[in-house]
């Protein structure tokens, strides 16, 4: 896909991009609202309405019933999701249509479907529940609706877990293979009750004994931020800095997991950092940006990123800039909106509805 923004919005200055975006704004009124990760950038995060994680911002994209428009500062598969929990009359923006997602990428609806396909003589949806990571395409999503699973984010997984063993023996879960293991550790699977499915491999390089025994089957996928945090990292700063408080996302591997004080999403990330005492040393292993606006927020508390000595930054979500927003909100009814089709759409929708349901 090739995207370049007119040479006005190009060569335009801060302080013009946010003049003319606050007077956008101010025109549309009630008719607009402004959703945005908290991995974007921190000057696009400012003229957010609402902030938080993919859940949160699923939940208040459900949640509009007024607005018009909706402009998603995120990557693609969530301004898809607000498109699917929205009625006909919201339209759905990305103001840069090039912000996809690695790890979504990682599991291609070919794949799942040869992976499934495979899995049907282990009693596929009889016995087996999917779970979709938040982090995957509509199509994905709509595979997973249509064979009774969920979506899942980092802030309700254990929930989606919980709900999935009550109705069925095994789940299937993609595609981060981190997420999966840490939430089946934190659920009380063992290590040996797990199996990668290797979407590169005949079978999954699994052997039917593996896939009978197993409890939970990852897909191997990962989030390339996440993986960049080693055990080392976390002995170097309690060497640093004793007493000091290490928490990392659950897309982190389980070695440094395991060795962290606190582990969640992004919002708990967030809350953890507001709530902690002045004085606070916090190192955390996520994204930079988050890290930074942390750091930014809270002055008084010491917060840095654990590897210290990489930068963890989402390149997808750094993509939107304030650049893409001023254009996005000057030529709204130039622009295509995000649009799923059905019946992708209703399917997809199943599962979504069903996250928001059990959390």
């Amino acid at each position: 896909m090739y995207f370049s923004l007119p040479i006005e919005y190009r060569q335009a200055t801060a302080e013009d991009l946010k003049s003319r975006i606050t007077a956008a704004r101010q025109k549309l009124g009630s008719r607009l609202t402004i959703l945005a990760h908290h991995y974007q950038r921190l000057e696009v995060v400012e003229f957010a309405d609402h902030i938080g994680d993919s859940y949160g911002l699923s939940k208040i994209a459900a949640a509009q019933k007024e607005v018009e428009f909706i402009v998603f500062c995120g990557v693609h598969f969530m301004a898809e999701s607000a498109d699917i929990l929205t009625d006909a009359s919201k339209m759905v923006y990305l103001p840069n249509p090039l912000a996809g997602c690695p790890m979504a990428d990682m599991a291609e609806i070919a794949d799942v479907m040869a992976a499934w396909e495979y899995l049907q003589q282990f009693g596929g949806a009889k016995r087996i529940m999917p779970i979709s990571y938040m982090n995957t395409a509509a199509g994905l999503k709509a595979f997973t609706g249509r064979n009774g699973g969920l979506i899942c984010t980092s802030s309700n997984a254990a929930a989606a877990l919980k709900w999935s063993f009550e109705q069925r023996e095994k789940v299937f879960f993609f595609p981060d293979q981190h997420l999966g293991y840490n939430t089946g550790i934190k659920y009380g699977i063992t290590p040996k009750q797990m199996v990668i499915w290797d979407f590169s491999r005949d079978d999954g390089g699994l052997t039917e004994s593996q896939l009978e025994k197993s409890r939970i089957i990852l897909w191997k996928g990962h989030c390339h931020v996440h993986t960049n945090f080693l055990p080392e990292h976390v002995a170097a700063v309690r060497s640093k800095y004793p007493g000091a408080k290490i928490i990392v996302h659950p897309e982190t591997p389980h070695n440094v997991v395991a060795l962290a004080d606190g582990v969640g999403s992004t919002s708990f990330l967030v809350n953890y950092c507001e709530k902690a005492p002045a004085g606070s040393i916090i190192a955390i292993g996520t994204e930079i940006n988050l890290i930074n606006r942390m750091a930014h927020a809270y002055p008084d508390k010491k917060i840095f990123e654990l590897s210290g000595q990489t930068c963890p930054v989402c390149a997808n979500m750094y993509r939107t800039t304030l650049n893409d927003l001023c254009y996005t909100l000057e030529n709204l009814k130039d622009i295509k909106p995000i649009t799923v089709p059905e019946p992708t759409r209703s399917d997809a929708r199943l599962a979504l509805e069903k996250m928001l349901e059990i959390t």
